[in-house]
């Protein structure tokens, strides 16, 4: 699993006066969860994100992915093709020219035998759906089309966790989460701002000013309707119509 205990974190240690990013942060995920992680820009998700996969190291606490701490210098690239992480951006994370060449660029670097590194290019395309694509060029694609070559790329170097920071082309990029998630057992923990995305994992945890300030089922958090709206986000739209008509007596 993945366990955060009392995570902080701001990003100059030296200027008493810097923003605490994050305070106090303390989650557990296990293997198999499909996490999603909800609030405003600035609320700390994307820089918790980071610290799951090493990217950014804590101040004061710890991050394990599967009992290795990401402080450690010698487990710090295990960590990384253990929890794999997508970007915002996928063109950011896009450096070959041919998709095939782009999904083999990881468990190449790994020293993966070349013809495992086959199989796997093969296989991370197909679960994504875009083994048609494979001999295309990457910036040629859309953007929802980059976001699952990206997620090949993730897969090819087989991770247990999957961390996602806001994709884009959200619906097929969900459709695959889904199927990786139900159909092959992996991990997502999936960084958004959007309800419906949300409401389809298996638990919703919002953050708010650097705080962990809900987490449950989407049933539990959405439910809580006043206390979404409180932080000024929205509930997805069929619960908000729940809402609205309990309100009126029905």
């Amino acid at each position: 699993m993945i366990s955060i205990k009392n995570l902080s974190f701001k990003y100059d240690y030296e200027d008493e006066n810097a923003i605490q990013i994050l305070k106090d942060i303390n989650l557990e995920i296990k293997e198999g969860e499909f996490v999603a992680l909800l609030g405003h820009n600035g609320s700390g998700k994307s820089t918790l994100a980071k610290l799951i996969n090493g990217l950014l190291l804590p101040g004061q606490g710890d991050v394990l992915v599967d009992g290795m701490n990401t402080k450690s210098e010698e487990e710090i690239w295990d960590i990384r093709r253990t929890a794999g992480m997508v970007f915002q951006n996928p063109d950011n994370q896009l450096v070959a020219t041919i998709v095939e060449d782009e999904v083999a660029f990881g468990p190449e670097n790994m020293g993966v035998e070349p013809s495992e590194i086959r199989r796997r290019v093969d296989r991370a395309l197909e679960d994504v759906g875009m083994a048609d694509y494979k001999k295309n060029a990457p910036h040629l694609l859309s953007g929802g089309q980059k976001q699952r070559v990206a997620i090949a790329g993730i897969l090819a170097m087989s991770p247990k966790y999957i961390i996602l920071d806001e994709p884009t082309g959200r619906r097929e990029v969900m459709d695959t989460l889904v199927k990786l998630n139900k159909e092959e057992g992996k991990t997502i923990i999936l960084i958004t701002h959007y309800m419906e995305e949300a409401a389809i994992s298996d638990r919703v945890v919002v953050m708010e000013d650097g705080s962990m300030v809900l987490s449950g089922t989407p049933r539990e958090v959405f439910s809580q309707v006043d206390k979404i709206k409180g932080l000024g986000l929205d509930v997805p739209q069929v619960t908000e119509l729940a809402y609205e008509l309990k309100k009126d007596g029905l």
